[in-house]
């Protein structure tokens, strides 16, 4: 143990540098502030995977880290889509995954929403449509905002939240 404390010592701090802040993007406690008002203690998410790489996961795992602090915007992840407000799904639909996802959405009450993550779910990205996937996540459920990139970062995921929240407005 002597090892280790009298190398960490010697090494320092090895974790990276907190992020700047993107002057041209929206602030995340703005993003925030605006989940909160529109949704209060209530926006239930419950995610699909519908055939992805996990990139996208390891992304919206990101979100409930303290940085991002997704629960103190009132917005949690749920186990049952029966407690679901909004459906979030990654992946192009593979063939296999294709009667679960229509299940969940049909089991999700009304009003529903569902936001397509990663370029996989938005076009089907580099799967396309063959004979193992049906493609994008709009060729089976109707789908209401989409999220570009590959993955897209934690705060593009909180902008497609906010761009629901937009078309709640409207």
């Amino acid at each position: 143990m002597f090892d280790i404390l009298s190398r960490i010592l010697r090494v320092g701090r090895l974790s990276e540098a907190l992020p700047a802040p993107n002057p041209a993007g929206p602030e995340l406690t703005t993003i925030q502030r605006e989940l909160h008002a529109v949704f209060g203690r209530a926006l239930c998410i419950r995610h699909v995977d519908a055939g992805s790489c996990n990139g996208c996961e390891l992304e919206i795992h990101a979100l409930s880290t303290a940085y991002y602090n997704l629960e103190g915007a009132g917005v949690r992840f749920v186990a049952s889509p029966r407690h679901a407000d909004l459906l979030l799904v990654t992946g192009p639909v593979s063939v296999n995954m294709e009667e679960a996802l229509k299940l969940t959405y049909a089991a999700m009450p009304e009003p529903k929403w569902v936001l397509a993550v990663g370029d996989c779910g938005g076009c089907g990205g580099v799967f396309g449509a063959n004979y193992a996937t049906r493609g994008p996540i709009s060729d089976v459920i109707p789908v209401d905002a989409v999220v570009g990139g590959c993955p897209p970062s934690p705060l593009a995921i909180l902008q497609g939240l906010v761009q629901i929240t937009r078309h709640l407005a409207a």
